[in-house]
């Protein structure tokens, strides 16, 4: 089965900048991302992660290289509406995505410019309140909900358009740990129950561990790709990145350092305990 997103040697540079020397953000990019997956993107603050995430929606068009969404082209501008309608964006901060005064006219905002009956608009804000857990907050005003509840509205309102990728760009940086817990749910309900492939660029290690894969950047380039656990598990070669790595490996490198003889690839605190209750019994 072809990849429902391909990036091909994609080279980004920022040019123009008010007062700042153009800047390389990407180099030579290459990635693939399968049909229902769930990938994670790590990278500190300029590795070029939120503008490979640009790049899938076709808000930002490769300098060099091509982008491929559903087999459509980023750079064919007759494919722009079909690309954003196969590969939603969720932003970091929901209200830059809410545009209504009542929650469920803001989930049907999308549908409504797509012309579709309103019986059609209808089932889809129905169908995505209810994928998101916030069918009884339908009638609220948007403003006075929680962080994490208008991160919900911000998903649901992308999931309106029935895409087959949703890209979220570091969408719980700005929640609380709540907040932050709704939103993860929400997201791994719609991976797997639903079967909608996942780009999360993040900069939580732990929200990074509940994903299939994990694609690490550094100035512009992939430098690992692989299982949580395999890229968890070279703490060294996380900490020299600039990135940490979950609390449970943590507390299992530290165990390590002092001589433990026990495995570091725990990557929930359930898998730590089990490793801890072995070593002991060991």
């Amino acid at each position: 089965m072809e990849p429902i997103v391909q990036v091909q040697q994609v080279s980004f540079e920022y040019t123009h900048r008010e007062n700042q020397p153009d800047l390389l953000a990407l180099d030579g990019v290459s990635l693939e991302i399968q049909t229902g997956s769930f990938v994670a993107v790590l990278g500190h603050n300029g590795s070029g992660k939120s503008t490979l995430a640009k790049h899938i929606n076709a808000i930002l068009l490769p300098t060099q290289g091509k982008v491929l969404v559903g087999g459509m082209d980023t750079a064919d501008e007759s494919k722009l509406f079909d690309i954003r309608e196969t590969a939603g964006m969720v932003f970091q901060n929901p209200d830059n995505q809410i545009v209504a005064t009542v929650v469920e006219e803001d989930v049907a905002f999308a549908p409504e410019n797509l012309g579709l009956p309103s019986e059609e608009i209808r089932r889809r804000v129905d169908y995505a309140l209810q994928a998101v857990g916030m069918e009884e907050f339908k009638r609220n005003a948007p403003h006075l909900l929680s962080g994490g509840q208008k991160q919900r509205v911000a998903i649901a309102g992308v999931l309106a358009m029935a895409p087959q990728v949703i890209v979220l760009d570091e969408p719980t940086a700005m929640l609380d740990p709540g907040g932050r817990a709704e939103v993860m749910k929400t997201i791994r309900w719609l991976n797997r129950e639903k079967g909608i492939t996942i780009l999360l660029i993040t900069h939580h290690m732990d929200e990074a561990a509940q994903a299939d894969r994990v694609v690490v950047m550094e100035d512009g380039h992939i430098i690992d790709d692989g299982d949580p656990r395999h890229i968890f598990s070279q703490v060294d070669k996380m900490h020299a990145t600039g990135l940490g790595v979950p609390q449970t490996v943590e507390v299992l490198e530290a165990l390590r350092q002092e001589g433990a003889d026990v495995a570091i690839d725990a990557l929930t605190v359930e898998e730590c305990a089990d490793r801890l209750i072995s070593f002991l019994e060991g």
